[in-house]
């Protein structure tokens, strides 16, 4: 979790697009950075999302100087919102993501790794929720630490997993990896997205263990050809 505010200077200065490579695996490994992770295309994804049957009981900021304007909406079997993406650094202490590389650096993520220890933001694909709040508790919709996610932009498609929980009021983060991944600027203090990044959260989900990629990336492609099939 991270909660901070961001200047003006460094959201407007937030570069959108860089090379990345992408983890493969819980050892953290990389392979080359790829333009879709399973066989459902984020054409056919998106077309299920273009409208909003809104859940929550209000709307989200992007960041604390935005208004409120982004709900959670729901369809059947997933729930999705269409945001930015802030960069989540926290967890482990890795080469890119630790107190010198990131000014709101915490050493530890809301769900843990099967070992016990934080998730690692630098190699673990993982998105931030809301914490609970009147406006929307996750785990009402069926939603959990681990739960696979579709994070969609730029025409591309990356599974991640549910693994931290942010500010109550603010949405639209997600961990390093995610955001190299999609080729978006994953400094934790510059970087990230202004808009364009839609986030599918599968219902009822649970990738184990949660660290492993590879697992969210099977899983998600299976919840994604049903999520289609489905609405």
């Amino acid at each position: 979790m991270r909660i901070r505010t961001l200047t003006l200077a460094a959201a407007s200065g937030a570069a959108l697009l860089a090379a990345g490579v992408l983890p493969a695996n819980a050892s953290g490994t990389a392979r080359p950075a790829s333009a879709q992770e399973g066989s459902v295309s984020a054409a056919d994804l998106l077309a299920k999302v273009n409208s909003c049957s809104q859940i929550s009981n209000g709307k989200y900021k992007t960041d604390d100087e935005t208004s409120a304007t982004i709900p959670v909406c729901g369809k059947n079997g997933a729930v999705f919102w269409k945001a930015d993406m802030d960069i989540d650094c926290d967890g482990q202490r890795t080469t890119n993501c630790n107190e010198d590389r990131d000014p709101w650096y915490q050493d530890d993520t809301a769900f843990h790794q099967s070992n016990g220890k934080p998730l690692k933001a630098e190699s673990l694909p993982y998105i931030v929720v809301p914490s609970s709040s009147s406006i929307w508790k996750y785990s009402s919709s069926g939603i959990k630490g681990g739960g696979v996610v579709a994070v969609i932009y730029n025409n591309k498609v990356e599974y991640a997993v549910v693994g931290d929980t942010g500010p109550t009021k603010i949405i639209g983060e997600a961990s390093y990896a995610t955001a190299k991944a999609l080729g978006i600027d994953p400094d934790p203090a510059t970087g990230g997205a202004d808009s364009g990044v839609t986030y599918i959260l599968f219902k009822n989900s649970q990738v184990s263990p949660i660290e492993s990629h590879s697992a969210a990336v099977t899983l998600g492609d299976q919840l994604a050809k049903k999520f289609l099939q489905n609405n």
